[in-house]
C-alpha cells in the first residue's frame, strides 16, 4: 500500500492541475483527481498556488476545510466504488445518487461516513471497520 506524506499528496495534486492548465497528458489517476477538482472550482486558486498551500494547516477549528484532504477522500471512494469495496458500498452510492440526484453530492454522502470511520480507528488505534463504514451509510 502507497501511503504518500502530506508533502508528496500536495504535490500530486498541485502537479496534476498545472499539467491540465498547461494541456500537458496526464496519468489516469491524474485524470481523475482533475476531474474532481473540476468539480471543487473553489480549489482552484489553492491548486494553483503551491508556494503557499503546500505547507499551510488547514484547521477545523478556524473553520478551514482542508482541500486536500477532501479531495483523497473522494480518491478514495471513487477506488472503493470501481471494485464494490467494501462489498455494497455501491449499492449504497447508487441509493444516495437517485436520492440526491447529484453524483458529487452522493460521493460526499460516502465521505462522511468514511472520514467518520477513519476518525473511530484513528481514535481507537485500530484498522478502519468495514461494518463501521457501512452501518453509517445505512443510516443516510
Amino acid at each position: 500500500m502507497f501511503s504518500p506524506s502530506r508533502e508528496q499528496a500536495r504535490h500530486f495534486f498541485f502537479d496534476a492541475w498545472e499539467k491540465h492548465q498547461a494541456n500537458r497528458p496526464l496519468t489516469p489517476l491524474e485524470a481523475m483527481a482533475v476531474d474532481l477538482i473540476l468539480g471543487h472550482p473553489e480549489y482552484h486558486a489553492i491548486l494553483a498556488n503551491p508556494a503557499r498551500y503546500l505547507d499551510k494547516d488547514f484547521l477545523p477549528e478556524n473553520g478551514d476545510t482542508n482541500p486536500f484532504l477532501h479531495l483523497q477522500l473522494h480518491l478514495a471512494v471513487e477506488e472503493q466504488l470501481s471494485i464494490d469495496q467494501p462489498p455494497g458500498i455501491l449499492g449504497h452510492y447508487h441509493r444516495l445518487l437517485a436520492k440526491h440526484g447529484d453524483a458529487m453530492a452522493a460521493q460526499h454522502c460516502l465521505m462522511e461516513c468514511l472520514a467518520e470511520t477513519i476518525w473511530q480507528a484513528q481514535r481507537k488505534g485500530t484498522a478502519p471497520d468495514a461494518t463501521v463504514y457501512l452501518s453509517c451509510l445505512q443510516r443516510l
